[in-house]
């Protein structure tokens, strides 16, 4: 599939408010069954950054044409992380929850470089970064206004590293199709994820993980009818049923 290449047009508006370091976030794992949820962060300095060739929303990339971008996004990037949160936080915190705790992960990983972002363009349509609401469209009047947490945690505040994310965060629907912050951010976290699902694979081979990397195949679930779950698998979840 052609696509247009994602550009840093969006993330570039921020300049007038001041933003120099942006933050371009992106989950994957969500809808799997299996494996944790994982989430990538790109930072792109906006006064300096250039495009970066070949970068697309994971999704619409071959294997290995992710495993060839992976380090050069690295490289491109003012700071880059990646971020996990497990199937047993996955069911004991819940969905939204697990992915503030990985987004956070990750996010405390850029602090650590030196970094601090100003502003967080993240994918979607609802904020699962920061508990506070926080402006969701881009171009949505009011943009630039001020918006109003390892192991397996009981709580949502013990779930999420601190500090976490204090910057103002603002959603984008397909913001991994057409920002390439974002865009960057999907591969790092496709790329990780894919790795973790093939070593636990050797591990737990029937389930199929090589391939389907958790999520929900009629060979991985048959494998689920015969062996039972394993200690990745989501539990909470609708194993033998539809897809979540």
């Amino acid at each position: 599939m052609v696509t247009e290449a994602p550009t840093l047009d969006y993330e570039r508006r921020f300049l007038s408010r001041g933003v120099q370091f942006l933050a371009g976030v992106d989950e994957v794992g969500r809808g799997a069954l299996a494996g944790p949820v994982t989430v990538g962060i790109t930072v792109v300095d906006l006064g300096r950054q250039e495009l970066l060739e070949d970068v697309r929303d994971s999704k619409l990339l071959k294997a290995e044409d992710r495993e060839r971008l992976e380090p050069l996004v690295r490289g491109w990037s003012v700071a880059s992380a990646v971020g996990h949160a497990s199937a047993k936080e996955i069911d004991s915190l819940g969905i939204i929850a697990a992915l503030r705790t990985a987004g956070n992960r990750a996010w405390n990983q850029i602090l650590a470089l030196g970094i601090t972002p100003q502003a967080v363009l993240l994918d979607g349509s609802h904020n699962w970064l920061t508990p506070d609401p926080q402006p969701s469209l881009f171009d949505e009047p009011g943009l630039f206004d001020e918006p109003s947490l390892s192991g397996e945690p009981s709580s949502l505040i013990s779930a999420v590293p601190e500090p976490g994310c204090e910057a103002p965060v603002y959603t984008l629907v397909k913001a991994d199709m057409q920002c390439l912050s974002v865009a960057a951010a999907s591969v790092l976290a496709k790329v990780e994820r894919d790795r973790l699902m093939l070593s636990l694979h050797s591990e737990y081979p029937a389930f199929g993980w090589n391939e389907n990397k958790g999520y929900g195949t009629a060979a991985h679930r048959e494998a689920l009818r015969l062996s039972g779950p394993t200690p990745y698998h989501r539990v909470s979840w609708q194993l033998f049923g539809p897809d979540v």
